[in-house]
């Protein structure tokens, strides 16, 4: 690491690439001779088009996107999608919810307020350490969606296999695992996705959306809640986050360079292995999601002591390892992993959690 920076395990907003921030760095005052940042730049202009439009192409190269979706960039980050998702989606009023987690359960919370919501299957029950099965799930046939948070940074739980939809529409919050590992999008109607964990800065959610399901007959509802008005306007029916739009951008093509998302995966993969197998051999240390369902960007794990817990999170904190401290709903620890966060950081991590459990049998 260089800059005097931390190896910092934030679950969002996280570690970015540092030769994506250098880049960043070079281009502060000055953007390719416009003789200005992109954050003074008028998103009207020609140049922040080809910015937007690269960061657009990029994205849907690394996804393989199909030319029947719809990329957008929306204001609000994840949470607003929440409400968005059943007001624009909710055609019959009924969706059914899996709820695996802290932000599927927002969701939920959320939806109701729109129309029926039915929970398919829950994880609540074990305190969401596991993916229930999804494989016959009982979907009334008028059900507009089925809804999942695909990785549930709190409680650390992914879903290696999506839920049988019975052929419904199936949407997926992606928000701490976008761009981790491939993801054949024809599988879903919307991801969706904010950007502060994998991608970027704050303030801004990817919105991947089949052109099908954008409607024209929403009229009641607020302009800038209808999905039309994205889709209509590139993501430009006001003044959009440019800068994030930028930063995200310039890690689109950061993850090109390196292979795509088959090769990111494999590093990712490479990278949770060294946390979860001491994890599995310490005696201090546990981790709290069944080994078949754990994630590879958050890693939640526990001593089975609150003191103890707050001992290693100052003690970490200390040493350089920033935002080890488990969410306040929780508690315990958390080690957030995303792309950004380079295998020798999870290394050195890890040696002084050992060395931590030595000093204090």
């Amino acid at each position: 690491m260089k800059y005097g920076r931390v190896f910092n395990f934030s679950a969002g907003p996280a570690m970015m690439p540092e030769p994506v921030l250098e880049e960043i760095r070079d281009e502060m005052m000055n953007y390719r001779g416009s003789g200005m940042c992109v954050m003074e730049m008028s998103h009207r202009s020609k140049v922040y088009q080809q910015i937007i439009d690269e960061a657009e192409q990029d994205l849907r190269d690394l996804m393989g996107i199909p030319d029947n979706y719809k990329v957008l960039f929306i204001q609000g980050g994840a949470t607003l999608q929440f409400s968005m998702i059943p007001m624009n989606l909710m055609k019959n009023g009924k969706a059914v919810y899996i709820e695996t987690g802290a932000w599927s359960k927002k969701a939920i919370a959320e939806a109701k307020k729109v129309g029926e919501v039915i929970v398919g299957a829950s994880s609540k029950d074990k305190n969401y350490t596991y993916i229930p099965d999804c494989s016959n799930l009982d979907i009334p046939s008028d059900t507009d969606y089925v809804y999942i948070c695909e990785n549930e940074t709190i409680h650390g739980v992914t879903w290696n296999k999506l839920p049988n939809t019975k052929g419904h529409v199936l949407v997926s919050d992606q928000s701490s695992m976008f761009l981790s590992r491939p993801c054949n999008v024809s599988d879903y109607g919307l991801i969706y996705a904010g950007v502060q964990k994998n991608v970027g800065p704050a303030g801004m959610v990817v919105v991947i959306i089949r052109e099908d399901l954008i409607r024209d007959d929403l009229e009641n509802l607020p302009i800038y809640l209808q999905y039309k008005t994205h889709a209509d306007n590139g993501s430009m029916y006001n003044t959009p986050n440019c800068w994030a739009i930028y930063c995200c951008g310039k890690v689109f093509k950061y993850l090109k360079s390196l292979g795509g998302l088959k090769k990111m995966e494999e590093i990712n993969k490479d990278k949770a292995k060294v946390f979860y197998d001491f994890l599995d051999q310490s005696k201090m240390f546990k981790g709290t999601v069944v080994p078949q369902d754990r994630s590879l960007m958050n890693i939640p794990f526990v001593t089975g002591s609150a003191e103890l817990d707050a001992e290693v999170v100052a003690a970490t904190k200390a040493a350089g390892y920033d935002n080890l401290k488990g969410h306040k709903s929780v508690g315990g620890l958390r080690a957030s992993i995303y792309n950004a966060m380079p295998k020798e950081g999870v290394v050195a991590l890890v040696d002084f959690l050992k060395k931590f459990e030595a000093e204090h049998k």
